[in-house]
């Protein structure tokens, strides 16, 4: 069923989204607050946008246009709703295209900004939907094809952002150093003090120099459940 809904803790913009298909989660909205965005910066390409949660944030944080390529016609349609009802159609434009496809027909350093919540797990679980199978495995998109476009679309110096998982970190850094992206940043988050990091967020930069940069831990959850402050800051409107 398609519903439209606030977009998390944004109380004046609006996504679209279908109950039965993968929606977007506190994964996107970090990612889209981690990434660093310069004034000078004009394009940003958001790889396997799904309803556009990734754009619909950045535009709170720059005036560069985003383009949002999604494989999935149901998503598709439904990230190009998100942008109407939000009136942002003349700085996200959504592409219904295979980003393996897409990027082959793009100009080499066409983007400032690459930014990706790819699919998670390597193994295929085949009882998944299909709709949440693209999303969380690696059945169309691998890290591996992530890098190579980023290498071919990113300007010198343009910087890539992925949200994954805590234990997909090495397989990262692996395959940014072989596609000439140099790891820049890294932050943990944590569901809850005392546990183990369940997202990890990850910056590097085309072409750029070493130094690498940990920062402070994010923990999501206080003890009742509620988001911490630290997170409720990412939150438009809270």
């Amino acid at each position: 069923m398609k519903v439209k809904n606030y977009l998390l803790g944004y109380k004046n913009m609006y996504i679209m989204q279908d109950t039965e298909m993968f929606n977007f989660s506190l994964d996107s909205v970090l990612l889209a607050n981690f990434v660093t965005i310069n004034k000078s910066d004009k394009s940003i390409l958001d790889i396997g946008t799904g309803n556009a949660p990734i754009p619909l944030i950045l535009t709170n944080r720059t005036n560069a246009k985003i383009t949002g390529v999604e494989i999935q016609k149901e998503s598709y349609e439904l990230a190009l709703e998100s942008v109407e009802i939000n009136k942002l159609e003349n700085q996200i434009k959504i592409i219904n295209d295979d980003i393996n496809n897409f990027y082959k027909n793009c100009e080499s350093d066409s983007f400032d900004i690459i930014t990706c919540n790819p699919p998670f797990f390597k193994n295929v679980i085949t009882n998944d939907s299909n709709y949440k199978l693209l999303a969380r495995h690696e059945k169309t998109l691998n890290l591996e094809q992530i890098l190579i476009i980023a290498k071919k679309l990113l300007k010198n110096n343009g910087v890539i952002a992925l949200v994954n998982r805590p234990e997909r970190m090495i397989d990262i850094i692996t395959e940014m150093k072989n596609n000439n992206i140099e790891p820049k940043k890294i932050q943990l988050v944590y569901p809850f003090k005392g546990k183990n990091a369940n997202i990890l967020l990850i910056e590097g930069s085309k072409n750029g120099k070493p130094g690498l940069k940990i920062l402070p831990p994010l923990f999501a959850h206080n003890n009742d459940g509620s988001y911490t402050e630290e997170i409720k800051k990412f939150f438009g409107g809270e």
